[in-house]
């Protein structure tokens, strides 16, 4: 009886915190120690009595005459309110103030750089558990970058709130941080000598549709039964709302009735919408990134198709919805979208090792969606650990990308090569990459590696791949007519090709067998 009364209490304290404004409130994600985006306007949002006037007010925290913009807005009738702050220069610290029936006053606040970071288990992966830790979490000592960690839950209806609060980067909050966000913000700091604040949002062991909102399922022609899917999931139970409560108002009679006379208590009506389940689709976007929009950002982190492996070029489908789901509900057009390709494993499919690199040409391919870029980490893996220790290379090789494409160092190679073009010259083929930097060469000083050729037969044999200028020739004894190649198509690949830049190649195909 008394875990039924804990659990009554919770929910009636959900609820009236949820859907009853008595006093101003702001969601979580605005809170003392935040980073707010520089050199854009900047949403501000809340909740209040209805029709209540807000203002905003936002003020250099040592200062005297410290206000620097005041906007006041009107609660609509169902208590929600927002107003926009004027595009802020980098800089700091500022107190933020909301006014109304009460005050609520933020204090610390930085403009600088903000991203989101989410993904499964190798975003999540933290500091403490990748490699060397004493060192790293003895040396962060940064208080210009901030954290924040969105905890794990699920929803099957968009949630209003996370529980989660900013924290300036120490010893004692990065230690259980995301380590590729973490090293991500921290060489971009260095870098850019601005404050960087970074939000965490990812779950171990979840597949991409928990995270993508219903707006990127309905963008994609090759994934309308999941759209339909959502949709008829949701007209449904709000069909059976009306039925569910009354069930509910019965049990709060009945259970008002029962505390008076301290009489046997019983569990609410279920209630449970049927996308709840972490997996289900838009269940994490609903609890872990509906909460957080639209706050404004740089851009967007992503580290996640494990739990996607046997999917191949729909994967990359799967990643077009995320992407324009997440660009569409921002309302901040094409911003920056850069992921990790996935590093090689041996525990995939031992009956079949091709799973892994289909789902590397699906993330190659995801690459043609405007404002991306990809991280290979297929020298930087542990073909015996699902969970690569390096992280710090990862947030590196990420940084790389951002300083190049969103903050404008041009000159700045960011990626190894990439599989262009093909050419058959007489019993070889000529392979032409992008990215090549400033030349192509052999990581350890050693033959080329994974590459394997084929004729007109479809069947593939071990090559010799010889660097020539910004091209590698392909060719074997045994195939005189050869028609295709392959690098690395094997999930325990590990290819020595790089660019001087020291990034690696991705693996691929020229063939559509």
């Amino acid at each position: 009886m008394k875990v039924t009364v804990i659990v009554l209490i919770s929910s009636l304290l959900f609820f009236s915190q949820t859907f009853s404004f008595a006093e101003v409130k702001l969601p979580r994600v605005f809170g003392n120690n935040m980073v707010l985006q520089r050199d854009m306007p900047v949403p501000i949002w809340g909740w209040a009595v209805a029709g209540e006037e807000i203002s905003v007010t936002l003020s250099k925290q040592d200062a005297d005459a410290n206000v620097v913009h005041t906007e006041t807005v009107k609660a609509d009738e169902k208590g929600n309110w927002q107003v926009k702050l004027p595009a802020t220069a980098v800089g700091g610290p500022y107190t933020l103030k909301v006014v109304g029936g009460n005050t609520v006053e933020l204090t610390n606040i930085l403009f600088g750089e903000v991203w989101v970071c989410s993904g499964q288990s190798n975003m999540g992966w933290t500091v403490n558990a990748s490699k060397n830790p004493a060192e790293e979490i003895a040396a962060a000592n940064y208080p210009m970058i901030r954290l924040f960690h969105i905890p794990n839950k699920s929803s099957g209806l968009p949630a209003p709130d996370v529980n989660a609060q900013w924290r300036p980067t120490a010893p004692e909050t990065v230690r259980h941080f995301s380590a590729v966000a973490y090293y991500f913000g921290r060489h971009l700091h260095k870098e850019l000598d601005v404050p960087i604040g970074l939000i965490n949002t990812s779950w171990g062991g979840t597949r991409i549709e928990p995270w993508t909102p219903p707006e990127g399922f309905a963008s994609v022609p090759a994934l309308a039964s999941i759209s339909k899917e959502i949709q008829d999931i949701n007209e449904n139970y709000r069909e059976q709302l009306p039925q569910k409560l009354q069930e509910i108002e019965t049990w709060i009679a009945k259970t008002r009735k029962a505390l008076e006379s301290n009489d046997v208590i019983f569990e609410m009506p279920e209630n449970e919408h049927a996308l709840n389940p972490h997996q289900r689709p838009t269940a994490l976007y609903n609890s872990m990134v509906y909460p957080i929009v639209p706050i404004a950002i740089r851009g967007a982190l992503w580290y996640q198709g494990e739990s996607n492996m046997r999917e191949g070029m729909m994967y990359h489908e799967k990643m077009k919805a995320l992407i324009h789901g997440w660009r569409e509900v921002w309302g901040q057009g094409d911003f920056p979208f850069y992921f990790v390709q996935l590093a090689p494993w041996g525990g995939y499919d031992r009956n079949d090792p091709t799973h892994l690199p289909k789902i590397w040409e699906a993330q190659t391919a995801t690459l043609a969606l405007p404002n991306t870029g990809m991280v290979v980490t297929t020298d930087i893996g542990n073909v015996r650990d699902i969970h690569p220790k390096n992280k710090q290379d990862v947030g590196l090789r990420l940084a790389l990308w951002a300083l190049a494409k969103t903050y404008g160092q041009d000159d700045l190679v960011c990626s190894g090569p990439l599989y262009k073009s093909m050419e058959v010259e007489g019993n070889t083929i000529r392979i032409s990459f992008d990215h090549v930097g400033s030349g192509l060469v052999s990581r350890d000083d050693e033959p080329l590696t994974w590459f394997q050729i084929a004729g007109e037969d479809k069947q593939f044999v071990d090559a010799i791949a010889v660097v020539d200028g910004g091209t590698v020739v392909v060719s074997s004894d045994s195939v005189e007519s050869p028609v295709a190649v392959r690098l690395g198509w094997h999930q325990t690949a590990e290819p020595n090709l790089m660019n001087k830049e020291g990034l690696p190649v991705s693996p691929f195909r020229t063939d559509s067998w």
